[in-house]
């Protein structure tokens, strides 16, 4: 029976152990996670939590060093860099920072108990063209499976029909149908009544009672234990009792997260050149719309944690590298995971938010590096984080901003600021730290497999993976990936 580690626990770690324990029958998995347990039942998503104290409770539960620190996101809009509810700053209070907003969880079930459930397919440019497209497409059909994705969710809103027939009119022309304006796919299923947004307690859900599956939380994996191109194992340090103890592997899956996964590894002395480097974020762009009144939706809001109200709903404009350079998400104000503004909206449903991410131009030099004297909160090598914009990034942002514009003039008439430019990592889509590649080049650290160069039995997983320029929310398409690399592992015992 081959013994399994998993390090992390969210949405792309269980799709691997979810996957790999549905192959081999045999295979003893242990999923390790640094934080809490911070919901009920276990995993769950923040906005299916039957109240208000339970989701506030849950958010501060999971933000790691500043568990007693609850902010008000609404100060996010007005340039005022916080970490969303649920999450904590990576370089909290340095005045310096290049990517001043990156930010993450400490949770059994990371982010994917607080993220938006937004998960579109890349188009071309953004999936590597080294991937074969007919596993991929598979392997992400899959994805969405596990995810439980549908497009359906909002079918009844009032006014989305008429939003993208509008949208549609300026923007579906020379494209193909299936990157034609649509309803965002969500990873979320509405049933009595009640929208259920897909946190790892859905995927993990098949497993989580198996003798097979074990969630070991509050434990954090402070090395890898590695001879000769084969990790034999990990180190362990429990946050509550203190308790060190090392647990044997034959396979080792990592998927902390693009900033904590070559945290790991730098720990454990597995420092390919390319380990941290090509830090990708696509760039956020935001704007307020109010609808006119021929789209109302005159209806009252309801009182339910996590429901939307019944206007709301998010549509999408995918990206499309000649005709619409950027990935854009049309949504009713409280769907957005940032706040836009403070005005008392004149009717229901009046207000609609635009967010648009802007593909990064990707350089080495982009990174993060970890010190080799000072230590994280979790007693970790320090991140610091090193992040420039280009003069092609210049330009991409001044074509995003136009795009703005003009979507929001589409639907609408813009309000507020006008272009809200969010602090890089704003987005929380950190990519590219871990690239996957076709050659070990000295660029990548990853073959197509997710599996490390130069190791048997070592597997990375989650957005840092992904080593080209996006724009759309990239989750599932890790989750693809994780899907190929648990098809990988099953071949080592």
């Amino acid at each position: 029976m081959p013994r399994v580690i998993v390090v992390g626990s969210g949405p792309v770690g269980s799709a691997f152990a979810l996957t790999l324990h549905n192959i081999d029958k045999t295979a003893d998995i242990t999923m390790f996670e640094v934080g809490p347990n911070a919901t009920s039942p276990t995993g769950r998503h923040v906005r299916t939590l039957d109240s208000l104290q339970d989701l506030e409770e849950a958010q501060l539960l999971s933000q790691g060093p500043k568990r007693n620190v609850k902010e008000d996101p609404s100060k996010m809009h007005t340039g005022v860099v916080l970490a969303r509810p649920g999450t904590f700053l990576v370089e909290d209070g340095k005045a310096d920072s290049q990517m001043p907003a990156t930010a993450m969880s400490a949770n059994v079930g990371g982010m994917g108990t607080h993220w938006t459930a937004a998960c579109p397919k890349m188009g071309d440019g953004e999936i590597p063209d080294f991937i074969d497209r007919a596993e991929f497409d598979a392997d992400f059909e899959e994805a969405w499976r596990i995810l439980k994705v549908t497009q359906k969710a909002f079918e009844n809103w009032p006014l989305g029909e008429q939003l993208r027939t509008r949208l549609g009119e300026k923007y579906n022309a020379g494209r193909t149908e299936d990157r034609h304006v649509q309803p965002m796919p969500l990873a979320v299923q509405v049933k009595e009544d009640r929208t259920w947004w897909t946190g790892t307690d859905v995927i993990i859900e098949g497993i989580l009672e198996s003798p097979r599956f074990h969630l070991v939380p509050d434990t954090l994996v402070t090395e890898l234990l590695h001879d000769n191109g084969r990790v034999t194992g990990v180190k362990t340090g429990n946050r509550i009792t203190g308790a060190v103890e090392e647990h044997q592997a034959d396979i080792v899956f990592v998927a902390g997260d693009a900033i904590r996964t070559p945290q790991l590894l730098f720990k454990s002395g597995i420092r390919p050149t390319a380990l941290g480097r090509y830090l990708n974020d696509h760039g956020q762009i935001l704007g307020l719309a109010e609808l006119p009144k021929d789209v109302e939706a005159d209806t009252e809001k309801p009182t339910r944690v996590g429901a939307l109200a019944p206007h709301s709903g998010i549509s999408w404009i995918p990206y499309e590298h000649n005709t619409f350079p950027v990935h854009a998400q049309i949504m009713q104000m409280d769907a957005s995971p940032v706040p836009l503004h403070d005005m008392a909206e004149s009717r229901p449903g009046a207000f609609v938010g635009v967010g648009l991410f802007v593909p990064k131009d990707i350089q080495a030099q982009d990174r993060v590096e970890f010190s080799e004297t000072e230590n994280d909160f979790f007693g970790m090598p320090k991140p610091s984080l090193f992040y420039k914009m280009t003069a092609e990034d210049d330009r991409r942002f001044a074509k995003a901003k136009e795009l703005l514009t003009d979507v929001m003039e589409t639907i609408g008439t813009p309000l507020g600021r006008g272009a809200i430019v969010m602090p890089p990592g704003s987005s929380l889509h950190y990519m590219g730290t871990f690239r996957m590649g076709a050659v070990d080049d000295g660029t990548c650290v990853c073959d197509t497999n997710s599996k490390v160069w130069g190791f048997e039995n070592l597997y990375l997983g989650g957005n840092g993976i992904i080593p080209t320029p996006t724009a759309a929310n990239p989750t599932s398409t890790s989750i693809a990936f994780a899907i190929k690399a648990a098809r990988s592992a099953s071949t080592q015992k």
